[in-house]
């Protein structure tokens, strides 16, 4: 078991390492135009629309745009939430509310200078996605560092969404409500074959991966919610 999950991290690694290389080749002109044509895929999408609770990561270098992504959702008085990630050693993710505009433009810098929202907006304590009386998310948008045809997602190895996912759809189930629908999003360069993203156990995919060439899969019943594959 030790010598499989070594083989695991260390596959992982290097799927890691390279599509990390490959994106840092990229021109920045170039992340932009796919991130361009990624948002207005997604914000034309019904999964988006028919959406009324979403989190939405916010983008660093590398990695898909979604500043306009999240800016539409406020706009359309969704609610939006994005990531928190705690500090220290046993450091977990969660996801903190976003009150509007401005709230989402004062963000100070956190975890590797990604926005991060504080505790509190405005003297009242931010609410969490995990509190008792918010509404259950329908839709998370995705990060992550390599994806694949077979809905398999590579992060950066910190284990933060496969970790909040695990323990979120548990109290979702026990209340009966349904589970969040799941999409990646991605550069085309960051999509892999079939079964190139090595996936253990704990992992969980992905409902569906959406790139500025299209979704997979491309013939997905967005209208449904299926259950999330593991």
């Amino acid at each position: 078991m030790a010598h499989t999950m070594t083989s695991l991290q260390s596959s992982k690694k290097t799927v890691r390492a390279a599509i990390t290389n490959i994106l840092r080749s990229l021109p920045e002109s170039e992340v932009q135009l796919q991130s361009k044509v990624m948002t207005a895929r997604i914000l034309a999408s019904p999964f988006f629309k028919q959406s009324k609770c979403v989190s939405c990561y916010l983008s660093m270098d590398g990695e898909a745009n979604t500043s306009e992504i999240v800016r539409e959702i406020l706009r359309q008085g969704k609610t939006l939430y994005v990531p928190k990630i705690s500090k220290g050693r046993d450091a977990t993710m969660d996801f903190l509310k976003i009150y509007g505009l401005e709230d989402l433009d004062s963000l100070p810098s956190g975890v590797w200078g990604i926005k991060e929202p504080g505790a509190e907006w405005q003297g009242q304590r931010r609410m969490s996605v995990n509190d008792a009386d918010a509404k259950p998310l329908d839709l998370i948008l995705m990060p992550g560092v390599a994806f694949d045809r077979g809905l398999s997602r590579l992060g950066h190895g910190k284990g933060y969404y496969d970790r909040f996912l695990t323990a979120y759809t548990s109290r979702l189930s026990e209340k009966s409500q349904a589970r969040p629908f799941l999409v990646a999003l991605a550069l085309k360069e960051q999509v892999l074959a079939v079964g190139e993203v090595p996936m253990g156990d704990r992992d969980w995919k992905v409902n569906m991966v959406v790139t500025s060439e299209g979704s997979i899969p491309e013939d997905h019943d967005v209208g449904q919610k299926p259950e999330v594959p593991k």
